[in-house]
């Protein structure tokens, strides 16, 4: 996560985004991931890439609603007239769908 945060300021979305995955995927269960999501909407906004921001937001809304991260990442998605939503078929639209939805395939 420090090294993500670290990149994130620096503005190495990219980077930032590839260590929060790492979070997302293999660390579900740490206490760290409902930052690593809100981190992600942070930098997929930052690079114009709306769906997945918004997948992030979604899923980070159905886990962890009532958390101050989840208010701020709702708060960054609806300034730009985004709701917090799966959209796309990209990696977190894969964790969306397998597990929220229980779509394994």
């Amino acid at each position: 996560m420090e090294i993500g945060r670290y990149y994130l300021r620096r503005e190495h979305y990219t980077a930032a985004i590839n260590r929060f995955r790492v979070v997302v995927e293999d660390f579900q269960t740490t206490t760290h991931t409902v930052e690593a999501l809100h981190r992600l909407v942070e930098a997929y906004l930052s690079l114009g890439l709306v769906d997945e921001a918004q997948t992030a937001g979604a899923i980070l809304g159905y886990n962890y609603q009532s958390t101050a991260w989840y208010e701020d990442s709702y708060q960054l998605l609806t300034k730009q007239g985004l709701e917090p939503r799966s959209r796309g078929n990209g990696w977190l639209a894969q964790i969306y769908r397998q597990s929220l939805q229980g779509k394994w395939l």
